[in-house]
C-alpha cells in the first residue's frame, strides 16, 4: 500500500487521528480505491484530537478536528480523509459517524460506533471494514457536493444507526456517481461549511 507525505499524485490521501491502526488505514484505502476508481494512499504522520476533547461529554468535537484537517488543504490537491477511533459529536448533535465539508477538500470518520460489541454483539474486523468504507464515501461525496439520496443502496442515503450502514452502498448509485465524477475537481473557492451525520433526532 502506497504512503504518502503529499498528495500531489493522490486522489485521496487517508490520515490517522489518534488510530485506529495503521493495517485498517490500509485496507481502507485499498477499498476505496476499488470502489471508487481513484488513487488513495496513507498518510505517513497523524493529527491528534485530544484539544478537541469535550470533557463534559467525554466525546471529541468533529467540527474542530475538521478545521485542523480543512488548515492542511494546501499540500492537497484532492481529498484529505481523516479516520479516527474516538467517539465524535458535532454541537447540535448527540453523535455523528463522520463530517464533512460540503464542496470542500476534507472530511472526518469515526469507527467508534462502527463496532458491533458497542450493541453487545461479537466483534468483526470485516463488518468494521465495510461500514467504514460505506460512511468514508458517503462523507467523500458531500465533499463533492453530494446531499442525502434516496435512491436504494446508494452510500448517500444518510445513517442514523449503524445498522442502516449494511443496508447501503458501499457506492453511489447511478446518480450520485455522476455528480461525484463531474465534480472531482481542485477547487480554489472550498466551502468551509461542514456537514454532520448521526443524530436520529437531526438526519
Amino acid at each position: 500500500m502506497a504512503v504518502a507525505d503529499s498528495a500531489s499524485a493522490t486522489d485521496i490521501l487517508v490520515m490517522g487521528v489518534d488510530g485506529p491502526e495503521r493495517r485498517v488505514l490500509e485496507r481502507l484505502a485499498r477499498d476505496l480505491q476499488m470502489t471508487l476508481g481513484r488513487s488513495a494512499a496513507v498518510a505517513t504522520w497523524e493529527l491528534s484530537p485530544q484539544l478537541t476533547r469535550d470533557a463534559s461529554r467525554g466525546q471529541f468535537n468533529s467540527s474542530l478536528i475538521l478545521a485542523e484537517l480543512f488548515g492542511r488543504e494546501v499540500k492537497f490537491p484532492r481529498r484529505i480523509l481523516g479516520v479516527t477511533g474516538v467517539d465524535l459529536f458535532a454541537p447540535v448533535l448527540t453523535f455523528v459517524f463522520g463530517e464533512a465539508q460540503m464542496h470542500g477538500p476534507a472530511a472526518i470518520v469515526s469507527t467508534f460506533r462502527l463496532r458491533p460489541e458497542l450493541y453487545g454483539l461479537p466483534p468483526s474486523e470485516d463488518l468494521v471494514a465495510r461500514r467504514l468504507l460505506v460512511e468514508s464515501i458517503h462523507e467523500l461525496g458531500h465533499t463533492a457536493a453530494l446531499t442525502h439520496c434516496q435512491n436504494q443502496g446508494c452510500a448517500m442515503i444518510g445513517s442514523t444507526y449503524a445498522e442502516e450502514i449494511d443496508l447501503k452502498g458501499p457506492g453511489f448509485c447511478d446518480v450520485c456517481q455522476r455528480v461525484f465524477a463531474r465534480s472531482w475537481v481542485k477547487n480554489d473557492g472550498w466551502s468551509t461549511h461542514g456537514v454532520a451525520h448521526g443524530d436520529p433526532e437531526q438526519i
